[in-house]
């Protein structure tokens, strides 16, 4: 027992120490300070280095553009406030449209009705028998007519459907100009010179197309055909002489088919368009005139039956009514209001793609034109072409028919 007593204390005494070592290793692994190492942050990278570094690499040379005050807070809040404007006029003129557009079948729905009625009633006092009977008849025949006409020369002169439409292009091209506005916020800092120009988009839109019909309204009927412009004028540049190989995209080649490209929209779309607009305005007048005219000689008709035994009476009093009611229904049925505007805005369409290629054409620094190939690409897509097809469409630009635009 002594042996094994003593044994157990020779084992007790070796491992005493490393007990006592991992002890001292827990708790200095227990109490060892903490180190706080913070935020980790990255080094930046200068956007001029990734610019000087790509240029080789891609061959093509970055514009370089002063953002000396795109740092300022008050440039991005100018721009969130235009931004929210401009939102604020889309749901604008897209509620005053749906107005008009009710405005325009509420009106003629209610000057057929009237026609009609008015035709109906002249034809029943020929009919009705000497005094009251006849009286009432031409006299609610008369008063039909005579609001009709009232009404008619109102909606003429406004063109309910060229209203609508014009709130429909309004509403289309201020969500447009805000999604331009949030791509510029998006794609890098803006300067004040994105705030300015913000700005003289909004005031060209807002004079191309004006919500209030008293005073500012758009003539219904102009004596001259031309485009809608709802964009700023841009100023007048020389054109560049130098060598423009290999600049921001443009080659001579790219421009002399971008030159081609409005020759033929100039010459093809753009005067089609135009004509097409004249013969919309011709055929608009006539109708405007025509109907108020029917309905005057449907009320002429009405006052004078009963009072001879010829017939004359009777038939201005119905068939004028029948066939203002068919005029009517063509002038506003068919919308020939909005058709003209339509044509209208489709050759200011293309006017703005001309003037956006002559105005990169003839800026005289290469480098701040706007990126040749991106250009081209915006062209293609507008006119619904390949990059392909606008090549092809300006090599046979002088010997071809074709039209510049696939979408219209």
């Amino acid at each position: 027992m002594a042996g094994i007593q003593v044994s157990s204390s020779l084992l007790l005494s070796k491992s005493l120490p490393s007990l006592r070592c991992r002890r001292e290793i827990v708790g200095a692994r227990v109490n060892a300070p903490r180190v706080h190492l913070g935020v980790v942050s990255h080094p930046k990278l200068p956007s001029r280095y990734l610019v000087d570094e790509m240029e080789p690499r891609t061959g093509y040379s970055i514009a370089r553009h002063d953002t000396k005050s795109s740092d300022d807070p008050r440039v991005i809040a100018k721009l969130y406030a235009i931004m929210e404007a401009v939102a604020d006029r889309v749901e604008m003129h897209k509620n005053i449209g749906e107005q008009r557009d009710n405005w325009n079948r509420l009106l003629l729905t209610s000057i057929n009705a009237m026609t009609l009625s008015g035709a109906t009633m002249a034809g029943l006092a020929a009919l009705a028998a000497e005094g009251s009977p006849l009286m009432a008849l031409k006299l609610s025949s008369i008063v039909l007519y005579v609001a009709a006409t009232g009404l008619l020369l109102v909606m003429n002169k406004i063109q309910p459907s060229q209203l609508a439409e014009e709130q429909r292009n309004a509403a289309r091209l201020f969500e447009q100009l805000r999604v331009q506005i949030e791509t510029t916020l998006a794609l890098g800092k803006p300067d004040i010179n994105d705030v300015n120009e913000a700005m003289e988009k909004v005031l060209a839109l807002a004079k191309a197309y004006p919500l209030p019909l008293l005073g500012s309204m758009l003539e219904k009927f102009p004596s001259k055909v031309e485009p809608a412009r709802w964009w700023p004028k841009q100023r007048s540049k020389q054109g560049f002489v130098g060598k423009i190989e290999g600049n921001n995209g443009w080659t001579r080649k790219l421009e002399e088919e971008m030159r081609q490209v409005v020759r033929v929209l100039k010459q093809k779309d753009l005067a089609e368009y135009i004509d097409l607009g004249s013969k919309a305005l011709k055929l608009n007048k006539m109708l405007a005139i025509s109907g108020p005219l029917l309905t005057i000689l449907g009320a002429l008709g009405s006052s004078f039956v009963g009072t001879t035994d010829c017939s004359w009476p009777v038939m201005m009093g119905v068939v004028a009514g029948a066939v203002a009611t068919a005029v009517n229904s063509l002038e506003h049925g068919g919308q020939v209001g909005m058709v003209f505007e339509m044509y209208r805005g489709n050759a200011g369409f293309f006017k703005l793609i001309e003037e956006n290629i002559m105005s990169n054409i003839n800026e005289k620094d290469v480098e701040r034109r706007e990126n040749g190939e991106i250009l081209e690409m915006k062209v293609a897509l507008q006119l619904g072409r390949s990059l392909s097809e606008l090549e092809q469409l300006a090599a046979i630009a002088e010997c071809s028919e074709e039209f510049a635009s696939k979408l219209f």
